[in-house]
């Protein structure tokens, strides 16, 4: 700049030289100030490049004093502008204080941008449906892109007259994963149970819900935990109010096969408790099945039942039957009648107040099987395991026959029912209703019979409901009165119990190898092809398959020790993959399955045999991943060891929690008749 200025002033004088002598004074006066004035400036910048140097430095250092080197510093003159990005709006107002430190405030002219915030996260989609019979309210959050509509005309579809009050709100965010199948799973569940409350969300769907029964309880919960999706967590909670007992029943017998309870009613937990420590005390074994109801005729129900299952204990053998409070104590001939005074007398004196007690001793009798001549009085109902059956006996009259013959048209079907019997106008009073008690009581068995006589009633059979003998003891004591005197022979058998047969994971899998027990799949020798003979075990377990929708698997390929290791190993998995191919073919849901060669790494037989070698080239299942967890699950849920008290249920309301029925060692039912056939 220096330099600039005298070259100026040399060229001033130039020029001066060549002006008149009178104009020369002037002249130099002007560039004289002209001059001064640029020396001035050249002065006055220098100054302000030093405060801006001074207030660059400071600035700087203050903003690093407090971590904000982000921020740019330009400035001009006496004023500052600062840039940059800060990442939230606090951290720019700290960073404007700060250089306030260094400058006055408005001499800052604030160019920072402030970095964009984090995206707000999405709520929480959630939807809660209570459900009262045709009353349906939806309350809750769902994402704007959804159509609530679809959701509320599924819903409409369950009933045609079923009402849905819609107070769902919406959020303009994306679709959570897993949402569709979450609200699958609710609706599916909120058509099962007319009384229920579903909460879904994306990763959980909560079922909560009323049913009528404890065996349409367990129905319900055993499909809802089948039907679940794999990766969705749910909860199951199904209640069921406690019966209406009537009458209010208890049944101990002791005979030829010890110790059980036909039926067995309580009031509440702590007296289900009493009564089945005097059961086993008694010599009751097992797991026991004890209602608790409502309905019982005094608050020392549990006193009158544990004393006379205690007479029953001391006299060794006969039934004790309760009907409300009316107590008969029944005993063979083979109990002493001082023996039986003796306790009948003592039973009397221990007996709550309103409770009555009658006693009958049998008189000695044959085998009733042997006694067929025609001076027996007698009606038997019997059903084979065919499914057909056979009325015989002495009936009253025409009409007496025509109606047993209806009801039991009614309850097996038209084409199963054979009937054998004969007019006797003199049988004793009440003969018809027995007759017909009779027909009513086969149709609780899958098979077996009931046979009437004047003086006793017996039912042997098979059941696939544990409830049987407590129902049938109860209806007998009201239909024919306490004192009647009948015997219940009824085994529960769970291959007829289409609750506790339900497909599960350890299920399927048993019935599976239960199949390949009888016989093994098949193929040609050094091939992968399935032997056409073999090809009825794939469609049985492609069946079995299809009956237990989606499971984890692994099928397993295996080989004997002959030949290479290398061709074993290929061909071991190329035979898995092939019974996967073929079950696929049959309808079966294999998506999940993995196909493994083994080769003759596990050998179930000795190689050094033609049998063993046999036994060793097999195709095996096993759960895998989430179904082997929950077969695991399941297996811990079995039913206690005998030896141990069955849980004490919660006494807090008149519901009764669900609980989970293990089987890990269930067999697959067998086909049935229909009644209908």
């Amino acid at each position: 700049m220096n330099e600039k200025l005298s070259n100026a002033a040399q060229k001033l004088r130039g020029l001066a030289a060549f002006l008149p002598a009178n104009s020369k004074a002037p002249l130099l006066m002007t560039l004289s100030f002209a001059l001064a004035l640029g020396l001035a400036f050249v002065a006055a910048n220098l100054a302000v490049r030093g405060i801006e140097h001074v207030v660059t430095r400071d600035a700087q250092a203050v903003l690093a004093e407090q971590e904000l080197d982000w921020a740019e510093i330009d400035t001009d003159g006496l004023l500052l502008t600062l840039r940059g990005e800060a990442e939230s709006e606090a951290v720019r107002f700290r960073a404007l204080n700060a250089v306030s430190t260094v400058v006055a405030a408005e001499r800052v002219i604030d160019e920072i941008e402030v970095a964009p915030s984090v995206e707000i996260a999405a709520p929480r989609f959630q939807v809660e449906i209570l459900r009262n019979g045709l009353d349906v309210s939806l309350i809750g959050l769902v994402p704007a892109s959804l159509s609530i509509e679809s959701m509320v005309g599924e819903i409409e579809a369950i009933d045609p007259e079923i009402s849905v009050v819609n107070m769902l709100e919406t959020a303009n965010h994306p679709v959570p994963f897993g949402w569709e199948q979450a609200t699958d799973f609710g609706l599916k569940a909120l058509a099962m149970i007319p009384s229920s409350k579903v909460s879904i969300s994306a990763d959980q769907v909560e079922v909560r819900g009323l049913a009528g029964s404890e065996r349409q309880r367990d129905t319900w919960r055993e499909a809802l935990m089948r039907d679940r999706p794999r990766s969705l967590i749910t909860s199951i909670d199904i209640a069921a109010p406690r019966p209406v007992i009537s009458p209010f029943t208890l049944r101990f017998v002791i005979d030829d096969n010890g110790a059980r309870f036909d039926a067995c009613s309580a009031d509440s937990t702590e007296a289900r408790a009493a009564i089945l420590r005097a059961g086993r005390a008694a010599g009751a074994e097992g797991v026991i099945e004890c209602t608790i109801g409502l309905g019982s005729p005094s608050p020392r129900w549990q006193v009158a039942a544990r004393e006379a299952i205690e007479a029953l204990s001391v006299l060794g053998a006969g039934n004790v039957t309760i009907a409300d409070v009316d107590l008969s104590l029944t005993v063979p001939a083979s109990v002493a009648h001082e023996a039986l005074d003796r306790v009948a007398a003592d039973l009397e004196q221990s007996l709550p107040e309103a409770f009555s007690l009658e006693t009958t001793r049998l008189p000695p009798s044959g085998d009733d099987d042997d006694m067929r001549s025609d001076d027996v009085v007698e009606f038997v109902a019997s059903r084979d395991d065919q499914g057909i059956v056979l009325l015989r006996g002495q009936v009253i009259d025409e009409r007496s026959r025509d109606a047993l013959q209806a009801l039991a048209r009614a309850e097996f079907g038209p084409n199963a029912v054979r009937i054998s019997t004969r007019i006797d106008p003199d049988l004793p009073d009440g003969w018809p209703v027995r007759a017909l008690l009779a027909v009513d009581a086969l149709a609780h068995l899958e098979h077996g019979m009931v046979r009437v006589r004047p003086e006793r009633f017996d039912i042997r059979g098979v059941t696939g409901d544990v409830t049987v003998s407590d129902s049938l003891s109860r209806r007998l004591a009201d239909k024919l009165g306490p004192a009647a005197v009948f015997n219940l022979d009824i085994r529960y058998d769970e291959r007829f119990d289409p609750v506790a047969m339900q497909p599960t994971p350890a299920r399927c899998e048993r019935w599976i190898q239960e199949v390949l027990e009888e016989q093994q799949i098949t193929f040609d020798p050094g091939s992968a092809a399935i032997r056409r003979e073999t090809g009825q075990v794939m469609d049985q377990i492609a069946e079995i398959l299809r009956e237990c929708g989606r499971l984890e698997m692994e099928v397993g390929g295996h080989t004997d020790s002959q030949g290479r290791l290398e061709t074993n190993m290929r061909l071991s998995q190329q035979r898995a993959e092939t019974v996967v191919a073929e079950l696929l073919q049959r309808g079966a849901l294999v998506s999940d399955f993995e196909a493994v060669g083994y080769g003759p790494e596990f050998p179930v037989a000795d190689n050094a045999t033609e049998e063993g070698r046999e036994a060793n080239r097999r195709i095996e299942f096993q759960l895998i991943g989430a179904s082997l967890e929950e077969a695991e699950a399941e297996r811990r849920g079995d039913a206690p060891p005998e030896d141990e008290e069955p849980a004490e249920l919660p006494d807090e309301s008149d519901l009764e929690i669900a609980v989970t029925i293990g089987a890990d060692d269930a067999t697959r039912p067998n086909p049935r008749p229909s009644r209908d056939d």
